[in-house]
């Protein structure tokens, strides 16, 4: 299949996901392509998406991409964001590797 062909049918691919999703059916194999597939086709979700996920569960850090930076999140600087009210007492450190 084509990377045209398969943007053709995206829309009748995520409905028919959706349907059978609703219905309780667990359909792993095809929502995981599917969100693989939206990974792909998008410029900058997976990685910010996953860095996010790195912070938020640990004490790792991110930076903040160049045009986006303001007061609280400067450029060129390591930042560990405090995402809940209740997350624990954590410490970062960078390394190169």
């Amino acid at each position: 299949m084509s990377l045209l062909s398969l943007r053709k049918s995206l829309p009748s691919l995520t409905g028919n996901l959706l349907t059978i999703s609703l219905w309780g059916i667990p359909i792993p194999a095809h929502t995981t392509a599917l969100s693989f597939f939206d990974g792909y086709r998008t410029e900058t979700l997976p990685a910010n998406l996953i860095q996010a996920q790195r912070d938020f569960f640990g004490a790792h850090t991110f930076r903040v991409r160049p045009g986006q930076e303001n007061d609280a999140f400067p450029s060129g600087q390591d930042i560990h964001f405090k995402w809940t009210a209740t997350s624990g007492n954590v410490s970062s450190s960078t390394y190169n590797a």
